[in-house]
């Protein structure tokens, strides 16, 4: 797998099409026809090449087993006025989609033979709570994240796959700062690597921060980051981690008019600290996703375009214009990436 993980990463070294070796087309992205052109898909789920998972609005769900050939409308029942933020699947058959939104509009629902049938097993109660994220560390656990309550982020758990959740002690979580909170833009303001260490993603406020776990969520420390906050339309939007060690984030201004410097920036501490990126994406980006098996290339997705990076977030460079705003690779290897008008398409090479 390492060879064919250097492959990718060779052939994302080119930035555009007009740039290729002759012979070699540069990697760009081929769309497939969802058949949902009102749906904006900002959670995606790639488990290969083949099978993908996307949630959206609408209470929307559709899952692909042919490699978006064609799609089949898994959508729960009843959840029609429901916005689906972030779908994690396990395999064709087990997945967790989030339904985000004030008190009880924030949901979760697990379907265990391919969508066929759903079992709500969160509702939220509390008025002051709002969830945006979800994510995995294996099969069984879990957590999903939700705005301060009580001047604090707070933090589900599941143990048995998402099939029953409940709210973690406040105890080990710093207290959250003035406007601070998590953006629901594509499913990756909360992101797990490996068996314990979870990180989770801020905006809002005075500084846009990284909050890190190494126990399940149960005790954080947090660290400011250089991408531009101040703004509750700022802050860090998406994170992604090869390993415990080392991260990307992304954000910057979601209004369209307005510009978004230093939108990423990355760690090899864990999250302890950050480093701007020398050369940034050039707009707000609200997802991004490392290659497979690659220690360097990356993608990061938003409403301008994908930009790519081949030394480990250092630097980015354009890729696509197309508008995306999430991004997913799966080991195959293989990526995808969903956004608006029912867009999903998949990297090809």
């Amino acid at each position: 797998m390492a060879a064919v993980g250097a492959a990718l990463v060779a052939l994302t070294a080119v930035p555009a099409q007009a740039h290729a070796p002759v012979g070699r087309p540069a990697p760009h992205w081929q769309l497939k026809d969802t058949g949902a052109p009102d749906v904006r898909f900002r959670g995606l789920a790639a488990v290969g090449r083949d099978t993908v998972w996307v949630a959206g609005t609408g209470g929307t769900v559709l899952r692909t087993t042919d490699g978006g050939g064609t799609w089949r409308d898994v959508s729960p029942p009843g959840a029609e006025d429901l916005q689906f933020r972030d779908v994690e699947a396990f395999d064709a058959r087990h997945a967790v989609v989030l339904a985000i939104g004030e008190g009880e509009a924030s949901r979760v629902y697990r379907t265990d033979d391919g969508g066929g049938t759903w079992t709500e097993s969160f509702r939220n109660t509390d008025t002051r709570a709002f969830y945006d994220c979800l994510t995995f560390f294996d099969r069984r656990h879990g957590l999903a994240l939700s705005d301060p309550v009580d001047g604090k982020f707070r933090v589900l758990s599941t143990g048995d796959g998402g099939r029953s959740w409940s709210v973690l002690p406040d105890a080990g979580m710093p207290a959250a700062l003035e406007g601070e909170a998590g953006f629901a833009a594509s499913g990756q303001c909360l992101v797990a690597s490996g068996p314990r260490d979870v990180w989770l993603a801020t905006g809002g406020a005075a500084h846009a921060r990284v909050l890190h776990s190494a126990d399940r969520g149960l005790t954080w420390t947090a660290a400011a980051t250089p991408v531009p906050a101040g703004d509750p339309a700022r802050g860090v939007f998406a994170l992604a981690f090869r390993d415990r060690a080392h991260g990307l984030a992304v954000g910057g201004d979601y209004r369209a008019d307005q510009p978004s410097p230093r939108a990423a920036a990355t760690t090899a501490d864990g999250g302890r600290t950050w480093r701007p990126a020398a050369t940034p994406p050039p707009a707000y980006r609200s997802g991004v996703a490392w290659l497979p098996h690659s220690r360097v290339a990356a993608l990061a997705v938003g409403p301008t375009g994908t930009d790519l990076t081949t030394d480990g977030g250092r630097t980015w460079r354009a890729l696509d214009t197309g508008s995306y705003d999430t991004v997913d690779c799966a080991p195959d290897p293989v990526c995808w990436a969903a956004g608006e008008h029912g867009r999903v398409a998949r990297l090809e090479r």
